[in-house]
C-alpha cells in the first residue's frame, strides 16, 4: 500500500492512498445503507476516489472508494471490487467537500454520493458511437419535419447528437433525420462517447468596459490570480454589465489553468448567456442543467473530471461536479430563491459554493441587483468583500418608478388593469414599443367558487385550491400536479353554469389585454405554458426581436431578461408578496419588484415602471421607488437583528408528514416533549403545527421550528434529538437548515 500527499485549501493534507490488489478498501455507495462497506481491492489495485462497481447482495451497484477498510468482520466473507470505473478519480477536496454539506444540512452520506454520481452511463465502458451534427448539403425539397431537425441542429450550434435524441428533440421519426444524412444535410460521423470541449480563448477580447465596470473587473481579476479563497459580493443596478465584469473574472482564471462555474437560476437565461460566453472566449462551454441531453450530461461530468472542460454553465447541482482544478465559482441572481433544493438533499447553492471554494482554495463572486440580506450582512461585516455598479451599461438609463394608487381608479369589478396604466400601454403600442404587464400568478385564477354553494374546488391530494388554466382547458394543483377537466357543474351541489372564477392569473390578465387592445401582438411567459425549455428559449428569443408588443408574464420575466425594444413595465399587484407571515416577506417583495421594474429602458430609449398598489404608503413600497436600497436593507437587518432571526439567528425546519393525521401529530408531539438537546444550546421549540399547506399528495404535513442563537451548535443538538426516535415506516422526517420557505 502506497500513498501520496494532496494540499488541502486549510493547509493540511488530504491522504491520497493506492490499494494493492486484495488490500481491504472501504467502499461509500449510494444505497441508503449509511455505512461504509469493506471490499478487497481489485486486480491492479486502485486509488483512494476511484469510482467502482461492487456486489451489494444479488445487485451490482457504484461506490466510490473512500478509504482504508476496517476488516471488523470475517475476513473471508469480503467480496471484491468487480471493476474500477473509466472515470477520473473522486479528488481529495470534493471528499471533503460532500462530507462538510453532509455534515451541515444533516444528510446521509449515501445520498451525497448520489447527488455527485448523476452521470448518465457512468459505468459504462468508453466505446465509439454514431453522431449526428449539421451537415454541409442543400435537402432536394423542404418538408416541415426536415425543418424542425435543421431547427434544433442550428439553435445548439456545434454540439452532437445521438440520432434517438435529435429525433426526441426534433419530433420527428429517425428515418427522417437518416434521409437528410444521405443528402448530405446532416453529418454522421463515429465519434468516442466524450470527448474535450473547444478550447475557451481568455485572451480574446471583450467588449469595452466603462470606467465603474472596469475599476470592478481588474479586483475581481487580481483576486482570481492570488490563487486564495475569497467572496466578492458584486452588486449592480439592473442593465449595469454585471456579466461582462465577471467574464473578465473567468477569463482570469481560464488564463491561469484553472475551472470556471456559473450558476445560472433558470434554464431560460441560458441561451443568451452561452451566446454571449462564445462571442467572448470563441467558443461554447459545456452546460449542465435538465435541458441538456443524457449523452452530453455524460461528457460533461466526464470531462470536469477530467480536465477537459475549462467553463460550465449550470444549474444548481453543477456544484457537485468533480471538477478538476476549480478556481472560480460565480453564483448569478445569487438572491434567487431557485438556489435553495428543497426535496432530496436539502441544500442552499449560494451557501454551499461559498464552501466548496473554500475548499478548493477558489474565489466566488455573487451577482445581484437586489443581493439576498444574508450576503449584504456578510458584506456589511466584512466576510465578504463588495463592488458596485451604479450606472446601466452603454446608453441605458434607469427607468421612472412610480406608484399608481389603486384607491383612487375607476375600475370593474372583473378588471384589473387601471385606466391609468391602459392609458400608458396604449402610448407604447402606438409608437412601436414593448409593453410588460407582471403579475406572479399563474393559470387563469387562483380560485374556482360555486356562486350556488360558495364552495370553492380543491384538489383531492392536498389541501389547496385547484387553479384554473384555461389555455389548458383543465384545473391545475399547483402543489402536486393533479390535473383535471374543468368540470360543467359543481362538484359539490352539482349546479350547472354557477362556477366563476375569482381573482385574476396570467391568462385572465391576457383574456383583459386582448379586450382591450384588439390589434395588438400579445404574449404570455409562463413557465407552465412551454413543453420545454427550448419552447421557452425561442419564445424569449422572439419577443427581444420584436415579435411582441405587449408580454404577460409571472417571476420568469423577472430573471435576467434582456427586451431591448421594452420600455414600459406595470406591475399588476405590486402588494400580492406583502401578504403572509414569511419572514422574507418583505425582502422578496423589494428584490422582484426592483428586478421586474429593471427590465425596463435597457437599451437608448429611459423606461418606465409603474407599480398598482393599495398601499402606496407601505415602507417596502416607498422605499422601491425612492431607489433606496440601502436604507431598506438597514431597516430590513435592524427587525431581523431584534428578532433574532436569519441572519443574525439560526433556524430549523423539520417537516413530518404521513398518510396518517393522527399518526404525524403523535409523533410530532412526542418529539416535542422530548426536546431536552435542543434547550440544552438554548434553542426554542415552537410546534408541533399544521403546515400551512397542510396535505401534499395524500400526506398529512406537520411542522416543528427550531430557533437558535448564530452561533449555537444547531446540527449537533439537531442530530442528538432526532436520533432519540425510531421512525415510523410510514413516517418521512425531513430537516431543513436555514429554512427559505414555511409552506
Amino acid at each position: 500500500m502506497g500513498s501520496e500527499k494532496a494540499k488541502r485549501a486549510d493547509g493540511g493534507v488530504s491522504e491520497t492512498t493506492f490499494f494493492d490488489e486484495g488490500d481491504l478498501v472501504a467502499v461509500l455507495t449510494a444505497q441508503p445503507l449509511d455505512r461504509l462497506l469493506d471490499y478487497k481491492a481489485p486486480e491492479g489495485g486502485c486509488l483512494t476516489g476511484a469510482f467502482v462497481e461492487v456486489p451489494l447482495g444479488p445487485r451490482k451497484v457504484i461506490g466510490v472508494v473512500w478509504g482504508p477498510g476496517k476488516g471488523d468482520f470475517d475476513i473471508k466473507k469480503v467480496r471484491p471490487v468487480i471493476r474500477v470505473l473509466d472515470a477520473a478519480p473522486m479528488r481529495p477536496g470534493m471528499r471533503e467537500f460532500l462530507t462538510r454539506v453532509a455534515d451541515y444540512t444533516l444528510t446521509p452520506m449515501s445520498a451525497m454520493v448520489r447527488l455527485a454520481t448523476r452521470s448518465p452511463g457512468l459505468g459504462d465502458p468508453p466505446s465509439m458511437r454514431k453522431i449526428y451534427r449539421l451537415g454541409q448539403g442543400e435537402p432536394d425539397r423542404w418538408t416541415p419535419a426536415r425543418r424542425k431537425v435543421l431547427g434544433v441542429l442550428q439553435e445548439f450550434g456545434g454540439l452532437s447528437f445521438t440520432l434517438r435524441e435529435l429525433a426526441e428533440m426534433a419530433g420527428v421519426s429517425g428515418s427522417v433525420i437518416k434521409g437528410l444524412v444521405s443528402q448530405g444535410v446532416v453529418a454522421e460521423e463515429q465519434s468516442p462517447r466524450d470527448v474535450p470541449y473547444p478550447m475557451l480563448d481568455p485572451k480574446r477580447a471583450g467588449v469595452e468596459l466603462a470606467p465603474d465596470q472596469l475599476a470592478a473587473a481588474d479586483k475581481l481579476r487580481e483576486k482570481v490570480k492570488s490563487g486564495s479563497y475569497g467572496t466578492t459580493l458584486l452588486k449592480g443596478v439592473t442593465g449595469s454589465g454585471k456579466t461582462e465584469v465577471y467574464l473578465e473574472a473567468v477569463a482570469e482564471c481560464l488564463h491561469q489553468g484553472r475551472q470556471a462555474l456559473v450558476l445560472l437560476p433558470e434554464i431560460a437565461l441560458t441561451a443568451e448567456f452561452l451566446n454571449r460566453v462564445e462571442e467572448r472566449f470563441g467558443a461554447r462551454p459545456a452546460e449542465w442543467h435538465s435541458g441538456v441531453t443524457m449523452t452530453e450530461r455524460r461528457r460533461c461530468w466526464r470531462m470536469v473530471g477530467e480536465g477537459g472542460a475549462q467553463l460550465v454553465v449550470g444549474a444548481r447541482s453543477a456544484l457537485y461536479l468533480p471538477f478538476r482544478e476549480l478556481g472560480l465559482i460565480v453564483v448569478d441572481e445569487e438572491h434567487d430563491t431557485s438556489y435553495k433544493q428543497e426535496d432530496g438533499v436539502v441544500y442552499s447553492a449560494r451557501d454551499m459554493a461559498v464552501l466548496r471554494a473554500s475548499i478548493e482554495s477558489a474565489q466566488v463572486v455573487l451577482a445581484s441587483a437586489t443581493p439576498s440580506l444574508e450576503s449584504w450582512a456578510n458584506a456589511q461585516a466584512g466576510k465578504y468583500d463588495r463592488l458596485e455598479l451604479t450606472s446601466r451599461f452603454g446608453q441605458a438609463r434607469l427607468p421612472q418608478l412610480a406608484a399608481i394608487d389603486m384607491r383612487a381608479e375607476t375600475l370593474a369589478s372583473n378588471r384589473w388593469i387601471s385606466p391609468t396604466l391602459q392609458k400608458e400601454v396604449a402610448a407604447r403600442v402606438g409608437r412601436g414599443e414593448q409593453s410588460l404587464l407582471f403579475i406572479n400568478r399563474r393559470g387563469y385564477a387562483p380560485v374556482t367558487i360555486c356562486r350556488a354553494c360558495g364552495n370553492q374546488i380543491g384538489c383531492d391530494h392536498c389541501d389547496a385550491r385547484m387553479v384554473e388554466h384555461r389555455f389548458l382547458k383543465r384545473l391545475v394543483c399547483h402543489q402536486c400536479g393533479e390535473t383535471r377537466p374543468m368540470p360543467e357543474k359543481c362538484p359539490s351541489c352539482e349546479a350547472e353554469g354557477r362556477l366563476a372564477p375569482v381573482g385574476p392569473g396570467v391568462e385572465r390578465l391576457a383574456e383583459e389585454v386582448g379586450t382591450l387592445f384588439p390589434d395588438a401582438r400579445i404574449a404570455v411567459l409562463s413557465s407552465d405554458l412551454f413543453g420545454s425549455a427550448r419552447a421557452l428559449k425561442e419564445q424569449i428569443v422572439s419577443i427581444a426581436e420584436g415579435a411582441a408588443d405587449i408580454i404577460i408574464g409571472t417571476q420568469l420575466v423577472a430573471k435576467g431578461h434582456n427586451f431591448p425594444l421594452l420600455t414600459l413595465v406595470g406591475v399588476i399587484d405590486a402588494d400580492l408578496g406583502l401578504q403572509g407571515s414569511d419572514l422574507r416577506a418583505a425582502e422578496r417583495t423589494f428584490q422582484l419588484m426592483r428586478q421586474v421594474s429593471g427590465r425596463a429602458g435597457r437599451a437608448e430609449k429611459r423606461g418606465v415602471a409603474l407599480l398598482q398598489t393599495f398601499q402606496p404608503e407601505h415602507p417596502v413600497i416607498r422605499a422601491i421607488l425612492a431607489g433606496d436600497e440601502e436604507g431598506f436593507w438597514r431597516a430590513e437587518a435592524a427587525e431581523r437583528k431584534a428578532a433574532g432571526v436569519p441572519p443574525y439567528g439560526r433556524l430549523a425546519g423539520i417537516i413530518l408528514s404521513s398518510p396518517n393525521v393522527q399518526e404525524v401529530f403523535d409523533f410530532g408531539s412526542e418529539m416535542a416533549r422530548r426536546d431536552a438537546p435542543l434547550r440544552a444550546i438554548g434553542a426554542r421549540l415552537y410546534g408541533p403545527a399544521p403546515a400551512p399547506i397542510a396535505r401534499i399528495r395524500g400526506r398529512h404535513r406537520v411542522r416543528l421550528l427550531v430557533k437558535a442563537d448564530k452561533n449555537a451548535p444547531i446540527q449537533k443538538a439537531l442530530s442528538a434529538w432526532v436520533s432519540q426516535f425510531r421512525i415510523p415506516g410510514n413516517l418521512r422526517l425531513q430537516i431543513d437548515i436555514d429554512p427559505q420557505s414555511f409552506y
